[in-house]
């Protein structure tokens, strides 16, 4: 009997820059190491300028949001379902080859604690299940976050129970850094691995790539060489870094509808300072947040870093000088690509779902249990 099973995990994240698909297999036999799972290949297909702006358009509130959404959820699901069935084809594999597909879907709106307008919170993600289903022929598991919203919890980040699994009991203290839209550390104590814990550190690329969008061409500083052209402004810094979200304790998640234009114009509205000089300052942010985080819960460990971030090599060497005391390294030493990482996570999740296997950490994300997360939907 054939203890190998495959799932394709699909990842559309904060930046909104395109399709990440990974394709893993999974032991059923092995209950370590996230149960086998082994990256086989990976996909990515990038969004046209135009679908990225209706993603971007409903990261807050604007005019008819909801004919927008409930479109762009089904147009959502066949660029997903165009992807995956060329995924398939370069692998020479067919729909029955697959045992479902882990969809996180594109988050548009994540509202997890109540405020003056939000009297429930809430998070949204769209890319229509049963559509993908439909048009791929493949089982889909997705809606993970949900049931953990519902629980009391906010819905993310749900990686941190991958990277438990995937990592296990270590001889070091561990954090795994994803730097998308929005950053999110997993910290994994050594040899104490049901001790973890995760968050959402503040913006990662998302501020970055705002402000490089109004002024230079193209959607991202590639390698961070305009902000390397700059200078980081201290006091800009320090401003943007007193926000209470920095302070605030674990559990904690956000996303682009707090840390977005409006929250970047109440500190550069006056400026005077180059256009270099404030990507610079935030590109610092970024490293300033996700850094002083990992210093306050250990003062010596390994950092594994992925996401679209990694390419940003200003910003790594800014982490590099507010990380001296660890050790950065590279996913590949654990046979991971760290571009494929929080798909491979959704993969997970999905077979997660089949086996009966918690999805997410209370510790984490706030929710008063632990919980097996997502519905399945048929073709």
């Amino acid at each position: 009997m054939n203890n190998k099973i495959r799932y394709i995990g699909l990842m559309s994240g904060t930046s909104a820059d395109g399709i990440d698909l990974a394709l893993v297999e999974f032991d059923t036999h092995q209950t370590q190491g996230a149960n086998g799972a082994n990256l086989i290949a990976s996909y990515y297909q990038a969004y046209d300028n135009a679908t990225h702006q209706k993603i971007m358009s409903l990261y807050n509130a604007s005019s008819n949001e909801i004919d927008r959404a409930g479109s762009l959820d089904i147009e959502l699901a066949q660029l997903f379902s165009q992807a995956i069935l060329q995924f398939l084809q370069q692998e020479n594999l067919s729909p029955a080859d697959i045992t479902a597909i882990g969809s996180h879907g594109q988050t548009i709106r994540h509202r997890p604690i109540k405020n003056q307008d939000i009297s429930t919170p809430f998070t949204l993600q769209i890319g229509c299940l049963q559509s993908l289903a439909l048009l791929t022929g493949i089982r889909v598991v997705g809606d993970f976050r949900t049931k953990d919203i519902a629980l009391g919890g906010q819905g993310a980040p749900l990686v941190p129970a991958f990277h438990q699994a995937i990592f296990g009991s270590t001889e070091k203290d561990v954090f795994v850094v994803n730097i998308g839209g929005i950053a999110n550390i997993t910290f994994l104590p050594k040899h104490a691995p049901h001790n973890t814990t995760g968050f959402d550190t503040g913006p990662g690329n998302a501020l970055m790539d705002y402000w490089f969008g109004q002024h230079q061409s193209g959607r991202f500083d590639a390698e961070g060489q305009w902000a390397s052209s700059g200078n980081v402004c201290p006091n800009l810094l320090q401003a943007m870094l007193s926000d209470a979200y920095f302070t605030q304790t674990a559990p904690k998640s956000t996303g682009r509808e707090y840390f977005n234009a409006q929250w970047l114009t109440k500190f550069t509205a006056q400026s005077t300072l180059k256009a270099t000089d404030i990507q610079a300052t935030l590109t610092a942010l970024t490293a300033e947040t996700i850094a002083q985080d990992i210093n306050q819960l250990s003062t010596k460990s390994d950092v594994y870093i992925c996401g679209g971030g990694i390419e940003n090599n200003f910003l790594i060497s800014l982490l590099n000088q507010k990380l001296n005391n660890h050790k950065i390294v590279n996913t590949h030493t654990k046979n991971i690509n760290s571009d494929s990482l929080e798909a491979m996570a959704f993969a997970w999740l999905a077979f997660a779902f089949d086996k009966n296997i918690f999805g997410n950490i209370p510790a984490v994300t706030g929710a008063s249990k632990p919980a097996v997360l997502g519905i399945s939907v048929n073709p």
